[in-house]
Formats: C-alpha cells, structure tokens, sequence
C-alpha cells in the first residue's frame, strides 16, 4: 500500500530572451492604455537591462537577484499577458518537495501528463498541460518565451513540455513547477521564475508542513504582488482535518490571505494510473471547471493578478534605484579616498617647496660650493656687481659645482616625490582595504608606488630643470647680461632660480629658512634681482614653481589612475537609478490610464463546503 506522493522537478534556470513589446496591445484595455503600458514596460525593461551592480557591496547580489526576476516577469509574463489578456489563464501549481503537486495534476486532467514517484527529481522539465484547443497560444512562446517547448519529456532544464488533455477545459492550463524548496539551485530558481508567469498560484502543501519557513515567504510574496492564490492542503489525516484545516486558515488569515479558497485533500490511496479517487479531486474539479467556463471570472482573476504585478513594480524598482545609487555613491568615495591620499601627497610636496627642506644637506653644500665661501655671503650686499660676475666665473672656470648642484636638486626632488608617492599609494590602499568595494578590487602592486616611478620621478626633474633653463632665456632675451655671459649665465642664472624655487614663493626668508639655510635664500634673491630686477624675479620663480608642481601634479596623477581606472572600469552609470525611478513612473502613470483594477474585492470564487473532499 502506497500514498501518493510528488517528485521534484529538475530544470535549471533558462536565460530570458528580451521582447521588444507585446504583438497586439488589445484584450479590452482604453486605446491610449494599449499602447501606452507595454511601451511603458518596454522601457522599464530597457533601463532594468542597462543597471550594472559591479561593486562587491552588501546590497549588489540582492540588486542583482531583483533586476533577474523584474526581466523575468517582464518578459514571462506582463508584457505577454498584456498583449493577449482573454488568453487562457494559466494556473501555476507550486509548493514543497513531495507535497503531491505532479499527482494532483495528472488527477485533476484525467491523465498521467507530469511524472511523479519516490525519487526525486523525476520530472527534468516543466510540464504544462492544456486543452487541445489553446495549445497553439502556448507554443508560440509568448508567455515564458526562454523555454524552448517540446512534447517530450526532457532533462533539458531549458525546456518545456507541452501536454494536451482533452478532460481539462478550455481557457485554463496547469503548469506543474519544479519544488520551492528543492536542494537543487536552479530548481528554486526556476519555480520562483514560473511562479511569477502565473496568473493564478495553486499553493499545495501538506499537513506535516504546511507551516514550514520557505512556502510562507514565497505566499507573502504573491500577497505583496496581488497575485490570485488558491490553497490545497493534502495528504491531511481525516480524524486531524477539521484541526489542522482551521489552523492553517488562521495563519492565511494573519498574513492577509484569508481570501484564498483552501481546499482539504486527505490522505489516501492512487490507482494503477497513480491518480488519486475522483470523490478526492472532486471539489477543487469542480471549482477549476466554474472558473473555466466563466469568461468573466477568468478575467477577473487575470486582471488582479496583472494589476498586482504592475502595482508592484514601483516599489521594486525604488529599492532597485537606491541599490544603483549606492553603487554610485561607493565609487564616487573610493575615488575620493584616492584623490584625498594624492591631495596630501601634493601638500607635502608644496610644503618641502616652501620650508626648506630641501636646501639641507647636500644641496646647501653644492649651493656654497657653488657660489663661493663663507666670505662670499658677508660681502653679498656690498659687491652684487662683482658678485655677478664671480658667478658666472664659478660657472665658466668650474663647470663640476654647477654639475653637482644641479644633481643634489634632482636627487632631493627625487628623494622627495619617491616618498610621497610610497605614502599616497600606502595611504589609498589602506582606504580602499577598509570598504567592501574597494576592497575587492584591491591588488597586492597597488600597496606600494608603481616599479617605474623612481625612473619617472627622474626624468620630471631633468626635464623641469631644462625649463628653468628655457625660461631664463625667454625672459632675460633682450637683456645684455645673457647676451653677454651666453649658456653659461643662463646655467648660473636657472641655478640660482630652482635655488630660490626651493626656499619660498616670494623669496622672504622665514625664521626656519634663515635657521637651515643661511642666507642661502636672501644670496640667491640678491643675484636674481641684480641680474633681472625685482618683479622679474618674482615672475621667474612663480612660474618656475608652478611648473615644477604641474608636472609633479601629472606624475602622482599617473599613480593615482592606478586605482581609479579600476572604479572606472566598474562604475555604473551616474543616472542609473533616476532612469529607473523614471521608468517605474511611467508604469504607474500608464497603469492608472488602464483602469485594470475594476473589480471590486477577491477575483476567485470560494471553495464549497470548505473545499473538503
């Protein structure tokens, strides 16, 4: 002796092919809503298509399972359904592994169309069973139009199996869906994806697990959608019936589905064919065969369940828009953790320009050898003239002070901007590693300054040295100091500039200058100013700082790119969720101009006498 039983079903979850609108916009909906809703829900579909949710955030796979699901129903359903609303209605019958789903509907078609039995997966596919009459709306693939139809059993998880039975009316079908809560992934997935094509859900459960977690949550989700909804409670112990039938309706009542007709199936015996009795089926028959036969009726149901799906869909697709903008708003601040780290490594870099750090050791030393001794210093202000031309002596008689000098420029400068780009990297590495999204796009390189920065770093001194030089010839050109002294005043002159670049802007010794350097400062303001005249200094070292800063700007720019190219390359874009804020807009709009919302209450007639067997 057996009891009958219901297999899972195996599929995997089919990639959705995209739907450009619905072939006919009729079925009863005011002309302007005709047109107006699917070219609506086209668009919502267009902007759900386009939201991208890369960055490893909390939110980003949850985001992703929705926009799935939206594209699914979308295509699966609305815009199908909206295309045709008098085609047959489609009961989709869902519930847990073994709760008698496949027998149900093999009993209530007459015909053994949805393999059942012990082990599970039996059935490999979907199955929906119709009347002869409405196959060809079925296989044309309006509805569900990403599973490939077939008449056969298959273990293609893409497919669908299309049955005919003459015993089931016309203007319904069954669509028997794999276990919500089968151990296999891609079933789960399938039967959520079936389950949300449904016009109407046929819940089965039974009486060992009617109050399980997971049909609870998938009920309140057709709650949440306004989905119609019908229960059958089997494999029910008749001397428990009247207990367990009350208390399932009280927890239907608490979740607002008291509106839902419940029908009691107890437990009993299948024949050969593996059909249960016909005085155990006959209630719920007899109440699929009313809905049938009453074209009213059905669409009634068609129209709560499709005005509940749309109703939905604003919500949905706010929290959609909100997780774009959190995609958003973590790159903007990971750009930003980067930019801050960068930004203190340029103040740093300013800051050695104006403190005189970088007039100690051997650039002060190369500085002194170059200019002369100590006495050279004493005697500044009293001889500029003859000072003048000792400098350039210095130059022209011992080139190796000027060579040295310009050396232990470029070795500070170095020196300098290999630390501040160690730190900067260090500093936007850690900020990166202490957010979720930064955090998965870290690499370990990007810890430490790029492996060809001290080359870099070199070839912008040299190069910034050489615009020193350039730019003393362009501003003392029609002077006869260069036109006398040739390259090697204009040696002595650039010298003497990227001296006083590394002092102050203004060239005004401050208290730590005078500590560090001496007069090294106020000897290099003196010779300019003997050579060019005051403003002329001024103007000579503003733009020989400035351009020193702009190039260093670009290189830790450079560095900087290592990580915003990776925010780059995962950015969304910026006006993903206003676009789907005003997709989802013009949904609601052209809803309320469909009017679909007409009846008044529950769409399904109540289940006699209880819906008892």
């Amino acid at each position: 002796m057996t009891t009958h039983g219901d297999p899972a079903t195996h599929a995997g979850a089919p990639a959705v092919a995209a739907r450009s609108g619905p072939d006919d916009a009729g079925g009863g909906l005011p002309a302007d809503a005709a047109e107006g809703l699917p070219a609506a829900l086209t668009g919502l579909r267009a902007a759900i298509g386009a939201a991208r949710f890369p960055l490893a955030l909390p939110s980003a796979e949850p985001a992703r399972r929705t926009a799935t699901g939206l594209t699914d129903q979308l295509d699966d359903y609305l815009l199908p359904r909206l295309a045709r609303l008098d085609a047959p209605l489609l009961v989709v019958v869902g519930g847990s592994t073994g709760a008698g789903k496949s027998t149900l509907v093999n009993s209530l078609v007459q015909a053994r169309v949805s393999a059942a039995g012990v082990l599970r997966p039996t059935t490999r596919s979907p199955v929906l069973v119709c009347n002869p009459a409405d196959a060809a709306w079925f296989r044309q693939g309006e509805l569900l139009p990403g599973l490939t139809r077939t008449t056969e059993p298959s273990e293609n998880p893409g497919t669908l199996q299309l049955v005919t039975a003459p015993a089931l009316p016309a203007g319904l079908a069954f669509l028997d869906a794999p276990d919500i809560d089968s151990v296999v992934d891609a079933n789960r997935a399938l039967a959520g994806q079936l389950l949300a094509a449904a016009d109407l859900w046929l819940f089965v459960t039974t009486a060992a697990r009617y109050a399980d977690a997971v049909p609870w949550e998938l009920l309140r989700s057709a709650r949440a959608r306004g989905t119609a909804v019908a229960m059958v409670l089997d494999r029910v112990p008749p001397e428990a019936a009247d207990e367990i039938a009350a208390h399932l309706s009280e927890m239907l009542a608490a979740q607002d589905l008291g509106a839902a007709p419940l029908f009691v199936l107890p437990e009993t015996w299948v024949d050969g064919q593996g059909l249960l009795p016909d005085k155990v089926t006959a209630p719920l028959a007899a109440w699929f065969a009313r809905l049938a036969a009453d074209a009213e009726a059905r669409s009634a149901v068609v129209r709560q369940t499709l005005d509940g799906a749309l109703a939905a869909l604003h919500p949905t697709v706010d929290a959609l828009a909100d997780a774009a903008d959190e995609q958003v708003a973590a790159a903007d601040a990971l750009d930003e953790r980067v930019r801050a780290a960068y930004r203190g490594a340029e103040r740093t870099v300013d800051q050695g320009l104006k403190d005189g750090r970088l007039l100690r050791g051997e650039v002060l030393a190369r500085w002194q050898e170059f200019v002369g001794t100590g006495e050279f210093f004493r005697s500044l202000e009293a001889r500029i003239g003859r000072l003048r031309d000792r400098l350039v002596a210095a130059v022209t008689g011992r080139p190796a002070p000027a060579a040295e000098l310009r050396n232990a420029i470029e070795s500070q400068l170095v020196t300098l901007l290999r630390g501040v780009s160690a730190e900067a990297a260090e500093n936007a590495y850690t900020g990166w590693k202490a957010h979720p999204a930064g955090a998965a796009l870290l690499e370990p390189e990007l810890a430490h300054a790029s492996a060809d920065l001290p080359e870099r770093a070199e070839r912008l001194v040299r190069d910034w040295q050489r615009g020193v030089l350039e730019l003393v010839r362009a501003e003392g050109g029609d002077r006869r100091f260069v036109a006398r002294t040739a390259a090697y005043a204009v040696n002595a002159t650039g010298l003497a500039v990227m001296i006083a670049v590394f002092a102050a802007t203004a060239f005004i010794p401050t208290g730590l200058e005078v500590a560090t350097g001496a007069g090294t400062t106020v000897a290099a303001q003196a010779v300019l100013q003997a050579i060019f005249g005051d403003q002329a200094v001024r103007n000579l070292a503003s733009k020989a700082r400035v351009d020193l800063l702009d190039r260093i700007g670009a290189l830790l720019g450079e560095e900087a790119d290592r990580f915003l190219a990776r925010t780059a390359e995962a950015r969304p874009a910026t006006e993903t969720g206003a676009a789907l804020r005003r997709a989802a807009g013009e949904v609601e709009k052209a809803r309320h101009r469909a009017g679909l919302s007409g009846t008044p209450g529950p769409a399904l007639p109540a289940a006699d006498e209880g819906g008892r067997a």
